[in-house]
């Protein structure tokens, strides 16, 4: 790493450089910087980054990682104007943002960053990161649709923002928020705009719920798609999905039970990143159980939901699994927690049982739902979502404000793509 006054002198030219308040509080973006660039890329401070971009060292530089954090928010001005500075000398920007509120997070995307990725940095994520964007976008060629209710493809590489429930107890409403943000999301767009593709992925392989809830018939195809993924090709995914109403494209759990140990890590991310491509928002519904590619899905996931309930399940399940993730040393401060059936607004001893529940466990519950009520196991029952069924409902009130925010942080992709 060379420093702001040495920025490799009569040395290989640049290829990168860091932005930020101080480096030395990105540590994890450091060593991966240092992996893949070895001696070639510097450190710029917020100050320094518009007048290095003058310099003649400036004329080399593929990218810059721009690294901000919660204390940030407060020189979004700067560093939209850095990011537009870098953007019209063709300088790619990779955004790293370590608990930056959302709405600086969009103001900064809407700069014109050409990638984000969540700090602590999820492993060979920046790699990834910089080979996509080092890799021009492929103008994908399709046939037309055969099937009548196949999904619509896309002809653009989308890399959409991958989100994943996970639900710490039975009956905590984890397929229910999925089910109804996957449709939230397809319905948020405001005037004017390109609606969104967004794609429900069920991964509980055997007693996954997600086509009982739209009314969706199990496929053949699903399976063998998933029994080969080495050979899965564009419309080999496409046409194992579903469509409801032509809007959300889902892949339901196949028609038989399987194991879940059926697929490895690899296997399933091959079917994500598939999805990733041709979708801006992709939604896994994840099992209760913990298994070998959770960690995949953790990992590389923008946002992991983990819903739970004011009872002593859901506090004995979260303790269980922050022990497990935290004993090996995986991201579990990526996982926001959902209490679901929280209590009202004027029940105040709820309120302080769920400030008690979230000292105890040591863990921040950054989102409450209210209790749904019977409309919606009715919904359910009936194949359709909380909009269609009961759209006054406060559960799915909740679940539109939440698909709104992610759709404002996820307008950045859609407009790349």
């Amino acid at each position: 790493m060379t420093s702001e006054a040495n920025l490799q002198p009569e040395a290989s030219p640049l290829l990168a450089c860091t932005i930020s308040r101080d480096v030395q509080n990105f540590d994890l973006l450091i060593e991966d910087m240092e992996t893949l660039l070895g001696e070639a890329w510097g450190d710029l401070g917020f100050s320094d980054a518009l007048p290095f971009f003058q310099q003649p060292d400036a004329e080399s530089l593929e990218f810059v990682a721009m690294a901000v954090d919660s204390e940030d928010e407060d020189n979004l001005i700067l560093l939209g104007e850095i990011i537009s500075q870098a953007k019209a000398r063709g300088i790619k920007v990779i955004l790293i943002a370590d608990d930056v509120s959302p709405a600086a997070l969009h103001q900064l995307l809407r700069q014109g960053a050409d990638e984000f990725v969540p700090y602590p940095l999820p492993e060979n994520e920046l790699m990834a990161a910089v080979e996509r964007i080092r890799t021009p976008e492929p103008e994908i060629q399709y046939h037309p649709e055969p099937a009548p209710r196949a999904a619509n493809k896309s002809t653009h590489n989308r890399e959409g923002v991958l989100m994943a429930v996970h639900g710490l107890a039975g009956g905590t409403g984890a397929t229910t928020l999925a089910v109804n943000l996957g449709w939230e999301l397809v319905v948020a767009a405001k005037k004017g705009e390109t609606p969104p593709r967004v794609c429900l992925i069920d991964l509980d392989f055997q007693f996954g719920s997600v086509s009982t809830y739209f009314d969706l018939p199990r496929r053949d195809a699903v399976f063998e798609m998933l029994s080969d993924t080495e050979s899965m090709d564009d419309d080999v995914f496409m046409q194992a999905l579903m469509s409801f109403e032509d809007k959300l494209h889902v892949l339901t759990a196949p028609a038989d039970i399987i194991p879940l140990d059926l697929l490895g890590s690899e296997e399933v991310m091959r079917v994500i990143e598939m999805a990733r491509k041709h979708f801006d928002y992709v939604i896994v519904d994840m099992p209760k159980t913990i298994v070998q590619w959770t960690e995949a899905i953790l990992s590389n996931a923008h946002i992991y939901l983990a819903t739970i309930e004011l009872d002593m399940r859901s506090a004995q399940n979260a303790l269980r699994l922050k022990r497990a993730l935290q004993a090996e040393a995986l991201p579990f401060d990526k996982i926001r927690f959902v209490l679901n059936r929280s209590p009202k607004f004027t029940d105040l001893n709820g309120k302080s049982r769920v400030k008690r529940l979230a000292e105890s466990l040591g863990i921040a519950i950054e989102l409450q739902m209210p209790d749904g009520g019977k409309q919606v196991t009715q919904a359910g029952d009936h194949g359709l979502p909380l909009a269609q069924s009961a759209p006054k409902n406060p559960l799915r009130k909740e679940i539109a404000k939440l698909a709104g925010t992610l759709h404002d942080l996820g307008q950045q992709v859609a407009e790349a793509s």
